[in-house]
C-alpha cells in the first residue's frame, strides 16, 4: 500500500524563496572566498612546496579558505534545505547557526572579561606577523594595509617593534640589509605632494 504525503506545510512560498535567495548569495560568497584563498596559495606555489605552510595559522589565504568553506557549507545547507524543504538540512542549518550565535556571544563575553589576556595574545600574534613580514607576500600586504589605512600606526605599540624582524633589525647591517634599523614604507606618512617611486 502506497502512502502519499499530504501537503499541509505551514511554510509560505515567499519565505521559502527569500531564505533560498539569501543562502544562495552566501553560498556564492563562500565559493568566492575559497577561490580567492586557493588562488593565493597557487600564486605562492604552496601546492608544489608544502614546506611553505610553516606559518599556516597566520596565513591570510588559509583564513580565506577556512571561512569560505564554512560559509559554503552553511549556504548549501540553507539553500537546498529551503528549496527542497529538507528537514535534515534545515535542522543542520538551524543548529549550526545557533552554535555560531552562542559562540560569538560567548567569545564576546570572554573577550570583555579577559581583555588583558586578549591584548597579550593579539600582541603575540602581531609579533609573529612582524617576524615573517618579508617571508610571505600576503602577510606583507596585510600588515602594510593595516598600518597605512586601518590603524595609521607603525608596529604593535611603537616603531621599535620592527627590531624583531630579521631584515629591519639593526644587527642586519652586518648582513648587508638596506632595511636595517628601519621600518616598512607603510609606516611613513607621505605628504600630499610626494610621489612614491619604486627603487
Amino acid at each position: 500500500m502506497r502512502r502519499y504525503r499530504s501537503d499541509n506545510s505551514e511554510v509560505s512560498c515567499c519565505v521559502k524563496y527569500v531564505v533560498f535567495a539569501f543562502n544562495a548569495i552566501f553560498w556564492l560568497v563562500g565559493i568566492g572566498a575559497m577561490g580567492i584563498g586557493l588562488w593565493a596559495w597557487s600564486e605562492k606555489e604552496v601546492f608544489r612546496n608544502l614546506s611553505a605552510l610553516t606559518h599556516i595559522t597566520v596565513d591570510p589565504a588559509f583564513i580565506f579558505i577556512c571561512v569560505g568553506f564554512t560559509v559554503f557549507i552553511m549556504g548549501f545547507a540553507g539553500c537546498v534545505g529551503a528549496l527542497r524543504e529538507n528537514t535534515y538540512l534545515l535542522v543542520f542549518y538551524a543548529t549550526f547557526l545557533g552554535i555560531l550565535l552562542f559562540a560569538e556571544v560567548g567569545i564576546g563575553v570572554l573577550f570583555f572579561v579577559y581583555k588583558d589576556w586578549v591584548k597579550e595574545q593579539v600582541a603575540l600574534g602581531l609579533e609573529k606577523y612582524i617576524m615573517v613580514y618579508r617571508d610571505d607576500p600576503d602577510t606583507q600586504n596585510l600588515i602594510d594595509w593595516v598600518q597605512e589605512y586601518l590603524l595609521y600606526c607603525c608596529g604593535i605599540l611603537t616603531p621599535d617593534d620592527w627590531d624583531k624582524n630579521q631584515y629591519f633589525n639593526c644587527t642586519s647591517i652586518s648582513k648587508g640589509s638596506r632595511e636595517a634599523c628601519g621600518v616598512p614604507f607603510s609606516c611613513c606618512k607621505p605628504k600630499e605632494d610626494w610621489v612614491r617611486v619604486q627603487v
